[in-house]
């Protein structure tokens, strides 16, 4: 028999979108949030570089609106780019007032600069800001009596009409069915409102700096459950990981470059003139097209990310653990250029929202990069998507506060069936599949698309999601099997949208259509399942 638990607001998730969010919900009742590994494991925990607001008096709103908007190539929500810069910096208050501790310099933040910025803006903690982030989140959510954290607990199902058998085109979420990993049971959690940050999917790539648990589960049940999805082609891919055998593409954070690192062939000579006029500043989608470019002509495995021309005191004091990390791979930045390739590392689109976290599903909410609220466009800037995350969760929040008294929690739904099922052991299937899909992401729907190449994407991707979908179906649940059928759903999701966008605009460039088509493009591309 299925557990059943209730609460008033259910969160999936423990990146900063879902903690920032959850702690404020606990100011209106009973918050019960989950986690599939555990409580620290989130693309939040992995970010390096910091998170941007206009925070010097040199800086304003509007540079770091039109900066955004710029990035973007006209594909951004301009109003909600408006809402984030211009409510960004007192969430960026709020961190501190909490205990968040931001790098200082003579007393003031030390806000550093990336690609894509005109003014310094960062705001960071060292090199590690994502993870001073998320502990302080997380003690505080430790304190509050009224959040329940549940580790090991993996999201399997959205609770809509659809478990009851009715068929409506006016979905509502009464919350999930989620797998207890540890003791092998499915729990049916029912709640008022759910708030859906899952986080990205870059584990559907065989290269990313994202986590392991980076599987784009909530847009997979968002979208089996009847949500609309936005700009899925638009998959960032951070131009510098550490290229190294054994570095599983550490992260080399855009501050580095923003820094005044430059970028380098072999031989030493500077290439991103050629490109742009920002040179090594420009933004990513430039920089990763301009790296995949030049090791395709030269023939070389890596181009190279050089600090040694800069004070090796100041390079180790404002990114320790780039240094540490490289450091014991037997490369000291301060006196070897760091050698460097692409990885996909930021999901731009996501979950439709509007400006205050509603999805199309009634009573589900969604905020992070499992969202698509419109701030990035086709190309997210440096170092927005922490501040998107905390502006919008705070925002569903103010809009749940007006509306959770008014909804029941009162319907009954069935158990979790899962007879007819059996204990697999021919788990090498599982372990093929997921490597054969990446395989086919990392060559056909990367940094350079063709038509030819997502047409095969799309039909190695079909064969794997019906082999996949007959083991989900005959075989016990189990966390590998769901992470599987969620990235083989939102890679053929990427696909899909790849190929209904025949232009190239920001992070999507096909060499069949090698021009921006406003006429045609300027709009979403959307994606429903019914």
């Amino acid at each position: 028999m299925t557990e059943e638990l209730k609460t008033d607001i259910l969160v999936i998730g423990s990146g900063i979108a879902g903690l920032y969010f959850a702690l404020k919900a606990a100011e209106l009742g009973e918050v019960i949030l989950i986690t599939k590994k555990e409580r620290s494991d989130s693309n939040t925990n992995w970010a390096q570089g910091g998170i941007a607001a206009v925070l010097d008096e040199n800086d304003t709103f509007d540079a770091h609106i039109a900066d955004t908007l710029n990035a973007g190539v006209g594909l951004c929500n301009q109003e909600a780019v408006e809402v984030m810069v211009k409510e960004g910096p007192a969430h960026i208050s709020k961190l501190i007032e909490i205990g968040t501790n931001f790098t200082k310099k003579s007393g003031k933040l030390d806000l550093g600069r990336e690609g894509g910025h005109s003014y310094n803006r960062i705001v960071h903690a060292a090199d590690l800001t994502g993870h001073e982030v998320e502990q302080t989140l997380l003690s505080k959510v430790a304190e509050s009596p009224n959040i329940q954290l549940l580790e090991h607990h993996f999201g399997i199902e959205l609770i809509t009409e659809h478990h009851l058998k009715c068929k409506t085109n006016d979905i509502t979420c009464y919350g999930v069915y989620a797998l207890d990993s540890k003791s092998r049971k499915i729990k049916k959690i029912l709640a008022k409102a759910t708030m859906l940050a899952t986080g990205g999917l870059g584990q559907v790539y065989q290269h990313t700096t994202n986590p392991s648990i980076a599987t784009g589960d909530g847009i997979a049940m968002s979208y089996r459950a009847g949500a609309e999805i936005h700009n899925m082609e638009f998959i960032q891919f951070h131009p510098t990981t550490l290229f190294h055998p054994n570095a599983d593409s550490f992260l080399i954070s855009e501050a580095v470059r923003g820094f005044g690192g430059v970028l380098r062939l072999k031989n030493g000579e500077e290439f991103m003139h050629k490109y742009d006029e920002r040179k090594s500043l420009a933004p990513r989608d430039i920089v990763a097209r301009a790296i995949d470019n030049e090791i395709k002509k030269s023939g070389e495995e890596c181009v190279f990310l050089d600090v040694t021309h800069l004070d090796s005191e100041s390079v180790t004091q404002h990114f320790p653990n780039i240094y540490n990390t490289c450091l014991e791979y037997g490369i000291d930045i301060t006196k070897e250029m760091i050698p460097v390739v692409p990885a996909a590392h930021y999901s731009c689109g996501g979950v439709a929202t509007d400006l205050i976290g509603r999805t199309t599903i009634n009573r589900l909410y969604a905020c992070g990069e499992a969202a698509s609220v419109g701030v990035h466009g086709a190309n997210r800037l440096a170092s927005n998507s922490l501040l998107e995350a905390l502006v919008f969760s705070h925002r569903a929040f103010l809009d749940m506060k007006e509306r959770l008294q008014y909804i029941e929690n009162n319907i009954s739904f069935p158990d979790w069936d899962d007879s007819g099922t059996e204990n697999a052991e021919e788990w090498i299937l599982v372990s093929h599949n997921r490597k054969e899909a990446q395989q086919v992401m990392n060559d056909y729907v990367g940094i350079v698309r063709s038509d030819l190449r997502l047409d095969r994407a799309s039909r190695r991707m079909e064969f794997l999601k019906e082999e996949t979908e007959v083991f989900y179906k005959k075989t016990k649940i189990t966390p590998q099997v769901l992470e599987l059928r969620n990235a083989i759903k939102v890679s053929s999701l990427v696909i899909e949208s790849a190929l209904k966008r025949r232009e190239s605009r920001g992070l999507h460039y096909t060499t069949d259509y090698p021009y921006v088509d406003d006429k045609h493009f300027l709009k979403n591309t959307v994606l429903r399942s019914f």
